[in-house]
């Protein structure tokens, strides 16, 4: 495909310790664990060499390795908390190859809690990054049903007060949405990160990040999520067929 093949590493981070839902990364989905998802979708791409988890948990090595994942090394529980970042567990897995001796080109970010991915869709954001070299990172968005200019934030003392602007005069943000900016959210679908510039900034994503939009994406942070992505698994059999996902993992 390339006239030099880059080499691309996906990492799936996956701490133990989700308060919401214990142990979320794990929780069965569709018959198996919600991390199995991820992982079929990386080993099925075409442009995503090794398919890597950084977790602190044995026992989510072990499955991981079950469903077909590498889990060369497990992560520090000090980078493995609630306010550990994503930079964090990056320059981790940095050090890991560097070990090895050989640094990936290319790190595709894949988040367990985005479950339903197309890999054909991942091989397409890895072609458009390596396409344009000024990029310093790529991110899947997808398009607000709101623009978030209609959004409001709440001042100390209860008064609604216009996203932005801070104005509480709200007339304003009654206009049709038509008349705001269309606004993105970030999905988790699939991230394609450049080490390079991650070790020469100690940055993920930088000033020249490229949006990636994808179809509404469903993340699961409740257990009314995982009830929700259940219904849809049931009404639309087309979903385990993307990864060929079976109850053996």
């Amino acid at each position: 495909m390339y006239p030099i093949e880059p080499y691309i590493v996906a990492l799936i981070p996956a701490r133990s310790g989700s308060k919401g839902v214990p142990n979320k990364n794990i929780k069965t989905l569709g018959g198996v664990p919600l991390i199995a998802w991820t992982i079929r979708a990386s080993l099925k791409s075409k442009r995503i060499s090794r398919t890597i988890v950084s977790t602190d948990s044995d026992e989510y090595a072990k499955i991981s390795r079950d469903v077909g994942a590498e889990v060369p090394f497990i992560r520090p529980s000090s980078i493995a908390v609630d306010n550990s970042g994503d930079l964090e567990f990056v320059l981790h897995a940095l050090q890991f190859f560097e070990s090895e001796g050989r640094k990936p080109d290319f790190i595709v970010h894949l988040r367990p809690t985005t479950p339903f991915r197309n890999p054909e869709v991942i091989d397409t954001a890895v072609d458009l990054f390596h396409s344009k070299p000024e990029l310093t990172a790529l991110r899947s968005v997808h398009k607000m049903s709101e623009s978030a200019y209609k959004t409001f934030e709440i001042s100390d003392n209860d008064i609604l007060k216009a996203t932005f602007s801070g104005d509480s005069n709200l007339d304003g943000s009654n206009q049709s949405r038509h008349s705001f900016p269309a606004t993105y959210a970030a999905n988790g679908y699939v991230d394609v990160l450049r080490t390079s510039f991650i070790e020469a900034n100690h940055q993920l994503h930088g000033n020249n990040v490229v949006g990636f939009k994808t179809n509404f994406v469903q993340e699961v942070d409740t257990l009314e999520d995982f009830k929700f992505l259940e219904f849809q698994i049931y009404n639309s059999p087309r979903i385990s067929d993307l990864v060929s996902m079976d109850k053996n993992g």
